[in-house]
């Protein structure tokens, strides 16, 4: 049987589909993620984090040294543009529509779901689209994981506090793999070469953190909510992602952060134990913001790979015209 090939056919299939499976088990059967043991530890959401780190480490020692500004500028574009998108588009709807919203979704639930990304999917498709500096970027972008910037964005900042070990957790796998494989040129070939194999695994841990019935209790201003995190913040930070980075080659890397992460949807509730004003909005927009990590959790992954083979087709097209052409 030629699963592998199969499931490699599928837009971004080698993290799409485990993602997938992990999500229906967890929604269905999520029992077998509580056996114990290696089970737990493997397929459950509580092995993410290895896999994560693991990740990080192998895509550190594919990064040149000489290199160390570029990931560091690269993820403070990403950081700075998300942010952007998300404040403009909360701020209108509420001076527009009030904090009430509309179509059912609140400023606060659109701020918190748009502001936020999923580093860990960020990191994994740009391991398969990009280079190891856009990997990289992953340093700065984990600053918008959690209720930071929503709370700056909705004018709280004297409420909140930069996670710094959370920032410096990202950075030690980063910085040292970095430091192994620029000592030793075989290390970098073998994290190179370990990378793909992390990626599956990565991909079922992370849908084993999500459960479907999200999507139907947030109903369609949930879904609503999750294709505006994809598309605005999508088309945004992969059209200035380009317009700095892709002079000599342009990426899909910049649409990998069209997601909403899973720990936004404890963003609402923070809001609101810190602003009465917000505080009976809080439930109705968590329910929406789960619904966005699912629902750009499967789409951002095709959205990415789309944009991908786009411009890869493009690219062919033109060297094939530029080789047929008189000269």
């Amino acid at each position: 049987m030629k699963i592998l090939k199969s499931v490699e056919k599928f837009p971004g299939g080698l993290m799409v589909i485990p993602l997938l499976l992990g999500a229906v088990v967890n929604t269905f059967f999520p029992q077998f993620l509580a056996i114990g043991g290696f089970t737990t530890a493997l397929f459950s959401n509580k092995g993410a984090a290895t896999f994560v780190g693991m990740f990080i480490f192998c895509c550190g020692a594919s990064i040149n040294v000489k290199q160390i500004g570029l990931p560091f500028y690269k993820g403070s574009v990403l950081t700075l543009t998300k942010f952007a998108v998300g404040v403009i588009i909360g701020v209108v709807v509420g001076k527009i529509w009030g904090p009430a919203g509309v179509l059912g979704i609140t400023p606060l639930a659109i701020i918190a779901a748009l502001t936020n990304s999923n580093s860990v999917m960020y990191s994994i498709l740009a391991g398969q689209y990009g280079e190891p500096t856009d990997v990289g970027a992953i340093s700065v972008l984990s600053l918008n994981d959690g209720p930071f910037f929503t709370m700056i964005a909705l004018g709280l900042t004297g409420m909140a506090n930069i996670p710094f070990m959370s920032i410096v957790a990202v950075l030690v796998p980063l910085l040292l793999g970095m430091l192994l494989g620029n000592l030793d040129e075989d290390i970098r070939e073998l994290c190179e070469k370990g990378l793909p194999i992390i990626i599956p695994f990565n991909g079922f841990a992370l849908g084993a953190g999500m459960n479907l019935m999200d999507v139907v209790k947030a109903g369609v201003p949930g879904i609503i909510l999750g294709l505006t995190s994809l598309l605005t913040t999508g088309f945004v930070c992969y059209w200035v992602y380009n317009w700095f980075f892709g002079k000599e080659r342009k990426t899909a890397v910049g649409a990998a952060v069209g997601n909403t992460a899973g720990n936004a949807v404890a963003t609402p509730g923070a809001i609101g134990g810190v602003d009465p004003n917000l505080a009976m909005y809080a439930t109705v927009a968590t329910a929406q913001v789960a619904a966005a990590c699912v629902v750009t959790a499967i789409l951002c992954p095709l959205f990415t790979t789309y944009l991908h083979k786009r411009l890869r087709k493009k690219e062919e097209m033109a060297l094939s015209k530029a080789v047929s052409s008189p000269q």
